[in-house]
């Protein structure tokens, strides 16, 4: 949890604030998606235990640290970057038309293509007739730049890995904190405490 402060090195940042986690390779979004997710669940988890924060070395931070970064990151992906763009099909109004995935590219014209008869749509310049709405693409690169082709999935292909993270990531930011509390009694029941439980006091004294 550490190094996805920024108060460290262990990854570089572009100039709109996206962590590299994977060191500036392409399709970065999968693990910036998930890395909110375990941030956002393990702030929970120390609220849970009654724990305002954790310590980085001699460094004492807060649990909102951690859901700060999760919030920034999340941003980042839903428009609040360099480019304004939305890496998430459907959401706003400027996000990616061209979505490498073969159910969005090919039309719906009751023919069966084969595997390689798909390839006309692949490498087509036109937009996808059908939209994967929900569908978060590969993501930037490591200068925030994104190109918007099909036949480049480093850039435009959904995984599931990357969804199933942002899903989960959006899931445990909604509500409102102060209102909206996770159940401690079952949610981390079978995670072992962070601290051992303090023994019982003595008892009365006698003479």
């Amino acid at each position: 949890m550490c190094s996805y402060l920024p108060y460290f090195t262990s990854f570089n940042r572009t100039r709109g604030g996206l962590i590299q986690l994977n060191h500036g390779r392409p399709q970065p979004l999968q693990y910036v998606a998930n890395a909110a997710f375990l941030a956002t669940l393990f702030s929970d988890y120390l609220d849970a235990a009654d724990t305002p924060g954790w310590y980085c070395g001699p460094n004492f931070y807060s649990t909102d640290v951690l859901r700060k970064f999760a919030e920034t990151q999340i941003d980042y992906i839903l428009g609040k970057n360099p480019r304004k763009m939305s890496y998430l099909v459907g959401f706003g109004n400027h996000y990616p038309k061209h979505v490498h995935h073969r159910g969005a590219s090919i039309p719906k014209n009751k023919i069966k293509y084969s595997c390689k008869g798909g390839y006309k749509w692949r490498d087509s310049k036109k937009p996808n007739p059908n939209t994967v709405i929900g569908a978060m693409v590969a993501g930037p690169d490591k200068h925030d730049g994104f190109h918007d082709m099909r036949t480049n999935y480093n850039y435009t292909e959904p995984i599931i890995a990357g969804n199933a993270g942002l899903v989960a990531a959006l899931v445990a930011l909604s509500g409102d904190r102060t209102t909206t509390k996770i159940d401690k009694n079952t949610i981390f029941s079978a995670v072992p405490r962070m601290f051992l439980t303090p023994p019982p006091p003595p008892a009365p004294w006698k003479p």
